[in-house]
């Protein structure tokens, strides 16, 4: 997932301002992702012998709703706009993506509202189960969101850097 977001830095980057801040943004999710689920480079990769700090989930639930909101509300609206003044085919593409894309916020909100507000180890029974759900989850978003961003590279909506 990490590997991804560089990619997609490296493409996109520097395009548009919001588009920046929503891939820096991006990239601190997955970053925070990795702690909680103690993968490397941030932890042996064989999952945690302990539940992480209810800091630590709180500030992840906070950045992962602050990422859902700015793709719908600033990204995807914005995509969708050039799409449809772009061409039939663009447009067709960004209307099937973004239903999917929906579905993983559904996802990323379900576990906001169980972990969000979490004050005891008690609570989170199946945290590692649902983290990793989340994880699904978020590895499908990005692949659709890429599948976005390249649909309107290849038509030149987004500046290409090369």
């Amino acid at each position: 997932m990490l590997r991804r977001n560089t990619e997609a830095k490296q493409r996109w980057g520097g395009q548009d301002t919001a588009l920046d801040r929503w891939l820096e943004e991006r990239q601190l999710l997955l970053v925070q992702y990795c702690q909680l689920a103690g993968l490397p480079p941030y932890g042996s990769g064989n999952g945690q012998s302990q539940l992480p700090a209810t800091s630590d989930i709180h500030d992840f639930c906070e950045t992962l709703v602050d990422y859902v909101s700015a793709g719908h509300f600033e990204l995807y609206d914005q995509i969708l706009k050039q799409a449809n003044e772009y061409d039939e085919h663009t447009r067709e593409v960004a209307e099937h993506v973004y239903p999917l894309i929906a579905v993983t916020t559904e996802a990323a909100l379900k576990f906001n509202d169980q972990y969000a507000e979490v004050s005891d180890q008690d609570s989170m029974k199946s945290f590692d189960q649902e983290l990793s759900t989340l994880g699904e989850a978020i590895e499908l978003r990005l692949e659709l969101e890429d599948k976005l961003l390249q649909l309107l590279s290849n038509r030149e909506l987004i500046a290409d850097k090369s």
